[in-house]
């Protein structure tokens, strides 16, 4: 791959080391003003690879990587890195908790208004949002894991109150989190003969299907996920227009805690528990960026490091059942009728009646996590692989734009998504605006090279990241003090508009999908059947001769043979025990053992005829 992804995040951890922590001080903010999605975001940018990397780990001082302490030489060295990320990490909790000591999660300036002229108020901007309460599940579940494992490498008193204390207060803060998480959750049932119901049957209709045929066909392909979301009992989702089978619905995540969200009563602490305001219908965008963050909940690293507690834990399972119900319910409509899956014609539509490549993606996004699930064939990642590869060609990620393109407005200003809900607090409309397209491609695109065992299928895929990453490259900052980070989209056109402070909305992006392609670069290589069938008969032949050498006297030669015999036996043994998992490898070792084999035999000949 050309991202070299161990390279790169040693890279940019520098860049970001040098921006942030400058004359003994961390500074919080960068291109967007401090927040707590920014400022997690920020955070994540060193905590994410330090608890996904294993050669990245920062919670055991005395076994630090030195091209990490390198890397990171600007907040000291091995014995003092960490111990300040604690004080920094307990920092960001303190800023975002209230005087009560309730976690709080504002959008703040990422709330921004739909009206020219007129800017968002306080009130709305201090309103709670997904985006914050999943920022905080990743940096809190990383920062837990981090104090638990640095507890038992430190000697001192006073850092070892330090670290329990950050640790309650992430605990305490992931529990907020999980329940704020819990009552965004919706289902928004509507009538198939309603606006809605036309839009979703004309997105979603197989070609020769009639409208009687296709509400009947989705009725019951959506059957299991209606009874799953009945049954819901705890926070948001529940939907008294669901029991009616005459209507058709969909499942997500709003922007915030909907309105009339109950609360979830088993939990003390008040976090998370606030009155809702956002509209009670999902969101694309913030359903993803729920459903990312759920997953780490119940991944590997989370279960081995028992990193939720009791009360937690019950969160996490009814968190993933509305993800699992989340995932078969858009993946479901993704691949709709079969034949020609309605995600392959380009652009998505939703029931607003918005279009846009980037909500294709955004549903891309969740059909490859539900196929990971299902252990789908090579085939359907293959199809999403050409979708992505359609839709890096459409946002002019992989082709040349025109002048003044408009695919090049997603990129910047962005896709604008307007929120129903903050009007109510009194000020303007407002609207979350994404931009992230080229670095959501890019995180897909390595997820799907990851998963893939086909030979020739996986190669074209990171052909395609290769090229994605070729661009985001070229978005890098090139001077200011955001140096080697991100964003700068017209950098990819040759059209740089100057420098400025990184945005850690765009960066933490990258290096999520930075930390994807190690996982990548550092598994097996796929095996190829062919190869092992070749490695195999090769190291039966060179087995056999090699016997033959034995078996003619080899064994009485001099030393100078019998270290030669010894260093061929010991190479045939290394490419059996390799013949699986590295059949090329093997077919090399087994071609040079036979190589040397053919010279002693000639030798030997050669003798025989003087």
């Amino acid at each position: 791959m050309r991202i070299q992804p161990r390279q790169t995040l040693l890279d940019i951890w520098r860049a970001v080391a040098e921006a942030s922590y400058q004359e003994g001080k961390w500074l919080w903010g960068g291109r967007d003003e401090t927040n707590s999605i920014s400022d997690a975001e920020q955070l994540l940018c060193i905590m994410t690879p330090a608890a996904e990397v294993p050669s990245f780990r920062l919670d055991r001082p005395n076994q630090m990587d030195p091209d990490v302490r390198r890397a990171l030489k600007v907040l000291g060295d091995e014995a003092t890195i960490a111990p300040l990320l604690v004080r920094i990490l307990t920092d960001y909790h303190e800023r975002y908790t209230n005087a009560e000591g309730t976690p709080v999660f504002p959008g703040g300036a990422f709330f921004t208004s739909a009206v020219p002229g007129v800017e968002a108020t306080a009130r709305q901007c201090e309103e709670e949002v997904v985006e914050s309460y999943a920022a905080s599940v990743a940096l809190d579940l990383a920062t837990i894991g981090f104090t638990r494992t640095l507890r038992g490498e430190i000697t001192r008193a006073d850092l070892t109150a330090e670290v329990d204390r950050l640790e309650q207060l992430a605990s305490t803060r992931l529990t907020a989190a999980m329940v704020g998480l819990l009552r965004s959750f919706t289902v928004f049932a509507f009538s198939t003969d309603s606006r809605d119901g036309e839009i979703l049957l004309e997105t979603l209709k197989p070609a020769g299907l009639d409208r009687a045929k296709c509400i009947a066909q989705l009725r019951e392909d959506l059957r299991p996920i209606r009874a799953g979301l009945l049954d819901l009992s705890i926070g948001s989702g529940r939907s008294r227009e669901l029991g009616n089978t005459n209507y058709l619905f969909q499942c997500g995540w709003s922007w915030g805690i909907v309105k009339g969200a109950p609360a979830v009563d088993f939990i003390n602490e008040p976090g998370g528990q606030s009155d809702g305001i956002a509209y009670d219908a999902p969101y694309l965008y913030f359903t993803v960026v729920a459903l990312d963050a759920i997953a780490d909940l119940f991944n590997r690293r989370t279960r081995l490091l028992n990193l939720l507690n009791e009360e937690q834990q019950r969160l996490a399972r009814a968190l993933e059942i509305r993800w699992d119900l989340t995932q078969a319910y858009w993946s479901t409509l993704a691949g709709f009728g079969g034949r020609r899956w309605p995600l392959e014609d380009i652009p998505w539509r939703t029931l607003d009646g918005a279009e846009s490549d980037y909500l294709s993606l955004l549903v891309t996004s969740i059909s490859v996590r539900d196929l990971v699930a299902r252990r789908a064939s090579d085939a359907d990642l293959g199809r999403l692989g050409r979708i992505l590869t359609e839709l890096a060609n459409r946002g002019r990620v992989t082709r040349r734009p025109t002048q003044e393109d408009p695919a090049t407005f997603m990129h910047h200003p962005g896709v604008a998504l307007a929120l129903e809900g903050p009007e109510d607090l009194g000020g303007p409309a407002l609207q979350w605006v994404a931009a992230d397209f080229s670095a959501l491609l890019l995180k897909r695109t390595v997820r799907i090279a990851e998963l893939l065992n086909d030979i020739d299928l996986r190669s074209e895929i990171v052909d395609l990241a290769d090229l994605i990453w070729l661009h985001i490259d070229d978005r890098r900052l090139r001077g200011g003090p955001g140096r080697d980070l991100w964003d700068e989209p017209f950098g990819a056109y040759g059209e740089g508009s100057g420098f400025g402070p990184a945005s850690w909305h765009h960066t933490v992006r990258v290096v999520e999908s930075l930390v994807i392609a190690s996982t990548l670069v550092s598994s097996h290589p796929l095996r190829s059947e062919r190869l092992v069938d070749q490695a195999h008969d090769l190291l039966g032949e060179a087995d056999h001769l090699f016997d033959q050498e034995q078996f003619a006297g080899a064994t009485s030669g001099g030393p100078a043979l019998q270290r030669k015999l010894e260093i061929l036996r010991s190479t045939l043994d290394r490419g059996r025990s390799i013949l699986l998992d590295r059949p090329g490898t093997a077919v090399v070792l087994a071609s040079e053992v036979l190589r040397e084999l053919d010279r002693l035999a000639v030798a030997r000949l050669a003798a025989s005829e003087s």
